[in-house]
């Protein structure tokens, strides 16, 4: 039972603390690769200790100082880093305050910040975000980018050595320059955002301090930029999405489909903080991607009941969202509706159209939305040969655990 607690500590503290402590060491040292080692130095020791001595009252803190500790071995002994060894003896061990230049004292916005600097390319300021910031491996991040772990481990390294070569402050910039690198932080939180909700890998479908984080740290940026509204739009998604969470599993941790929920479970307050964020967005009058994705998620969050739900109005959201921001997912999203407003045939149209451009290749949302829309039109051969395929493909043990369940109730009238 101390095994289980620990280790439960051990998961709820690189949930939380991951991030924390690796900004906090770059901050001082200036050194992605030496805090992302210390980090991951200081998580490997209190797998040794905590089941002997105990988890200590304050997790990260412990791990902050072990970390910090690990940085001044690492740094003495090197001559020439004698001014870098003297800022990480002064680091103090809890949250830092403000700098002078900085008005937000929060080393991990900071961080995002740095990662989304315009000199680097989009796709680096993410994935490096996603490393640094949620602990995602290599792997799983080159995965979401669909390239393969050494070609996103040499994107990594290039965009680490661009900011130490090129300088690039680790702060919140000016007012001014803060548009440009909005579109990135935005994709960083909503990332983020999408792995505490819906975990790409392990055992738990959720990782609710990693989606409670994104939450916090998008309402620490509309204090930065209140009147953007796409930053708004963003807020009001995630609120929207997060009013479900405790129902989307059940006491076993297994997956709850939307239309199986228990909608007495949503947080309705969440749901009216959403909405209000939301109408405060539109009065902008400037349309953008988030908030057409928090529309969609109104549409369900305001629905009385799944049969209630307004698919017609939901597909025509999707088709707004795919002429702005196109994206194979937002597509998958779009053939979703259309099945569930038109009939499953004319979603599979879609599916198959999407499925020509091998863009979602190894994503197993694909197949497992086909196996769905077959499954409904009363195929069980089809759904249960795309339910394999997506078993293929999955990675979370909860969704597994539901594709299985699924492919268990379509075959077990095939063979009597």
């Amino acid at each position: 039972m101390a095994d289980v607690t620990v280790d439960a500590a051990l998961t709820l503290a690189f949930s939380e603390e991951w991030g924390r402590v690796v900004a906090t060491l770059i901050r001082v040292t200036g050194d992605w690769a030496l805090a992302e080692e210390c980090a991951q130095d200081a998580f490997e020791a209190a797998a040794v200790h905590w089941p002997v001595d105990g988890v200590p009252r304050s997790p990260g803190a412990w791990l902050t100082t072990t970390a910090r500790n690990r940085a001044l071995d690492r740094l003495r002994r090197s001559t020439t880093e004698a001014r870098k060894l003297r800022e990480v003896a002064m680091l103090p061990l809890d949250e830092p305050g403000p700098t002078e230049d900085d008005e937000i004292p929060d080393d991990r916005l900071r961080l995002i910040f740095t990662c989304c600097h315009p000199a680097l390319a989009m796709d680096a300021r993410v994935a490096l975000a996603l490393r640094t910031l949620c602990g995602l491996s290599v792997e799983e991040i080159g995965r979401a980018f669909g390239v393969t772990e050494p070609a996103m481990q040499k994107r990594l390294v290039r965009a680490r050595g661009k900011i130490r070569h090129a300088g690039i402050p680790y702060r919140v910039p000016p007012a001014h320059l803060l548009p440009e690198r909005l579109t990135g932080v935005l994709a960083v939180l909503y990332l983020m955002f999408t792995e505490g909700y819906a975990a790409t890998s392990g055992q738990a479908l959720l990782r609710e301090p990693v989606s409670g984080e994104a939450i916090r740290l998008t309402r620490v940026l509309m204090t930065l930029m209140p009147d953007e509204p796409e930053a708004l739009g963003l807020l009001a998604l995630e609120l929207l999405h997060d009013s479900r969470r405790t129902a989307r599993v059940d006491e076993a941790g297994d997956l709850v489909p939307l239309e199986e929920q228990d909608r007495s479970r949503w947080d309705a307050d969440r749901i009216a903080e959403g909405l209000w964020v939301l109408g405060t967005a539109a009065r902008r009058d400037v349309v953008g991607p988030y908030q057409l994705q928090a529309a969609i998620a109104a549409c369900h969050a305001t629905a009385a009941a799944s049969s209630d739900t307004d698919w017609h109005h939901i597909a025509r959201l999707y088709g707004g969202l795919a002429r702005i921001a196109p994206s194979p997912y937002v597509e998958l999203g779009r053939a979703i509706a259309v099945a569930m407003a038109d009939g499953p045939d004319a979603g599979l149209v879609l599916l198959d159209a999407l499925a020509a451009t091998a863009e979602l290749d190894g994503y197993h949302l694909l197949p497992a939305a086909r196996a769905d829309l077959h499954r409904r039109a009363g195929r069980p051969v089809d759904a249960a040969a795309a339910y394999r395929d997506a078993l293929g493909l999955v990675r979370n043990d909860a969704e597994r655990r539901y594709l299985t369940r699924r492919l268990t109730e379509v075959t077990s009238g095939l063979h009597p």
